[in-house]
């Protein structure tokens, strides 16, 4: 099996290409372990808002929590806390998944960036318009975001199901997308899901920002010195009216990429390694319980909300394939792209199938784009029932295209 990364360019240095892929197979293990935790959690939350405990299941969420800072309170409910603040985390591995890629992974060179890009913009507006075709009224059209994200964990960890046989670089073409989708899922928040600016908010980001960027300047090397600068910047987006978990993809994106030392390893690095599994075993599953219980029982699908649950899961189980792999193929057929070594169309194919699986941010901008319950509710069994869909049909593509790949490596 070839594990280089796909593209004509490399890292000089074999310290820097054996660091590269020893983080990028630490990445995908990660992932891959995770997505099980994921299906765990989302399977859990659903069991226990459809069970005679239901009413405990949002009582929990709705617990109120303060934060005392001498004489001032702050109090929101737990399912801010995780949503809000506790996702933060997320994002800040987001962005510093992001910062790494475009130093020295896929995106760091302009002819192997372009092929995941279009890709991924494929994946992003074909299902969008999928969604509007079918809710294009005022309520809920504003839910058109919600079926273009791919979740990183579950379609790593559906790909490891189906063993080593698939090409490293199939991996890291679907490692490359995911990642480009959630920058765009990052600026769709940004640029559509904001109102209500305030610019003493963006003020106070700024201290924040500036007061990390001394840090690093001064060579503070303790992560736990930069706890009060990200406490400001979050607070300031908060003021601001920007979703606060905004905040973390801001201090990934500057977080440094370079050590002091050679034989040092990169802050960048040091700090994702870090946060990770938290993020990966703790963070996104406690997020999946706190917001995937949707209660079938008392569920409303009319008034529009069957249109919403119908726009999303066929957007992510259909939409999501036919946008990656006609992007891929009007690319590649416009001579501007070629596939890496060792991926083939049927390659393209499973990674279009399993962009299909959307759940984290598909779910997270569903909480952003609505505040009707009923629509709310649809909106998540849509993210659920496409998801679902593209598992199926990613491993039942991918149990296939394994074995011609097992048979093709006996011959």
């Amino acid at each position: 099996m070839n594990d280089q990364l796909p593209g004509r360019h490399l890292p000089k240095s074999p310290f820097f290409v054996e660091r590269a892929l020893a983080t990028l197979q630490r990445f995908l293990h990660v992932e891959a372990v995770s997505g099980v935790v994921l299906l765990v959690a989302a399977a859990a939350a659903l069991l226990w808002a459809n069970s005679p405990f239901a009413h405990a299941y949002h009582e929990v969420w709705n617990l109120p929590i303060s934060l005392h800072l001498g004489g001032f309170v702050f109090v929101r409910s737990l399912h801010f806390w995780i949503n809000d603040a506790l996702m933060t985390i997320f994002f800040l591995v987001v962005g510093m998944e992001i910062r790494r890629e475009i130093h020295e992974g896929a995106l760091s060179w302009f002819d192997q960036a372009m092929l995941p890009v279009l890709a991924a913009l494929g994946g992003v507006l074909v299902p969008a318009l999928i969604y509007l075709g079918f809710n294009m009224v005022p309520g809920r059209s504003q839910g058109w975001a919600i079926p273009t994200a791919t979740d990183i964990a579950f379609a790593v960890g559906v790909l490891a199901l189906l063993g080593r046989s698939i090409p490293a670089n199939v991996r890291v073409f679907l490692l490359a997308l995911a990642i480009i989708d959630d920058i765009i899922a990052v600026l769709i928040i940004a640029l559509f899901y904001t109102s209500g600016l305030d610019l003493n908010g963006f003020i106070v980001a700024a201290v924040g920002v500036l007061l990390a960027l001394g840090f690093q300047r001064l060579g503070f090397g303790s992560a736990f010195a930069y706890v009060l600068p990200a406490f400001i910047v979050w607070a300031g987006f908060l003021m601001a009216g920007v979703h606060p978990t905004l905040a973390g993809v801001l201090l990934g994106l500057i977080t440094p990429v370079r050590s002091a030392r050679p034989e040092i390893v990169p802050p960048v690095i040091r700090v994702e390694t870090a946060l990770h599994p938290w993020v990966a075993y703790a963070v996104m599953p406690l997020f999946a319980l706190a917001n995937a219980g949707v209660d079938f029982r008392s569920a409303e699908f009319t008034g529009g909300a069957q249109f919403v649950t119908l726009g999303i899961g066929l957007a992510l189980c259909a939409g999501k394939p036919i946008g990656v792999i006609g992007a891929t193929w009007l690319a590649v057929r416009a001579g501007g792209c070629r596939l890496a070594p060792g991926v083939t169309w049927a390659g393209v194919c499973l990674v279009g199938l399993l962009a299909g699986i959307g759940f984290t941010m598909s779910i997270f901008i569903a909480m952003l784009a609505f505040t009707d319950e009923k629509l709310l509710d649809a909106a998540k069994f849509g993210v659920l029932l496409g998801s679902l869909i593209s598992v199926t049909l990613g491993l039942g593509w991918g149990a296939e295209y394994a074995h011609r790949q097992r048979e093709h490596g006996d011959h």
